[in-house]
């Protein structure tokens, strides 16, 4: 890939994306349910709110099945946003929005008060449940009524200890295997991030800010369905399941 100021940003996207898919070998399968569920729910041209959107993931995916939605994207990580800008610039269509989730002021920098969608995968782990909680309730007041959002995330039962760990160290060995052939993990993808001229200098502000990862919870499926019916939503329950992972739906 690039490491001049002719980033190829495509390639990077591209990246991310595989480095993802070493994790999560049905990251596609999760994103094909969510757009289906918007269409059924919202439609083809909705205003989607793409939450913690790293490097603009649900919205390629989104634009490349709806051409007519339009998608605003908040992260505050410096390297990925610069990696989503630099994918989607010059197509107004999509906006992006540098916010600290955390912050109970993020929403006042969102250009829109209502959104027909809130999109969300595989980022809000990094939350402790207390401000997971306080963010579903703002989450909440922006969708419009009769709209949607939807959080697919690692959802672990800690009812089931065995089956956890059997399906743990089979996924790993699968990891394993895939990382022998050449795979890139997520160390891995920071380190060629940091050597990039451009990426460089936002990766670097991007590790002041999270350390090595962020740390947060997984609560249950059941936890994040009572916290959204809590929050105000009228209907939620789990669209998608994987033996570790969840994508849940919350109508308004």
């Amino acid at each position: 890939m690039t490491t001049t100021t002719g980033t190829d940003w495509h390639a990077w996207q591209e990246s991310w994306d595989r480095q993802q898919e070493w994790y999560m070998p049905d990251r596609e399968e999760r994103f094909r349910v969510m757009l289906d569920m918007v269409e059924a729910l919202v439609g083809t041209a909705p205003r989607v709110l793409d939450l913690a959107c790293g490097t603009g993931s649900i919205t390629a995916r989104l634009l490349a099945r709806f051409p007519e939605a339009t998608s605003v994207g908040v992260d505050l990580d410096p390297a990925l946003l610069a990696v989503a800008e630099g994918t989607f610039g010059g197509d107004d269509r999509v906006t992006f929005v540098t916010a600290d989730l955390k912050d109970p002021a993020w929403v006042r920098r969102l250009p829109y008060d209502t959104f027909d969608a809130v999109l969300t995968a595989t980022a809000l782990h990094w939350l402790f449940t207390e401000p997971l909680a306080a963010l579903y309730g703002q989450v909440a007041e922006l969708v419009r009524d009769g709209g949607v959002f939807m959080n697919a995330d690692h959802m672990i039962d800690e009812r089931t200890p065995r089956i956890n760990a059997a399906e743990r160290a089979h996924r790993h060995a699968h990891m394993d295997q895939a990382k022998a052939n050449g795979a890139v993990d997520w160390a891995e993808w920071w380190q060629l991030a940091a050597q990039d001229s451009v990426l460089a200098e936002p990766t670097a502000r991007r590790f002041e800010l999270y350390g090595e990862h962020a740390d947060g919870d997984t609560p249950s499926v059941e936890w994040h369905t009572r916290t959204l019916r809590d929050s105000g939503f009228a209907e939620v329950r789990p669209v998608w399941r994987s033996p570790s992972d969840a994508l849940v739906l919350a109508l308004k």
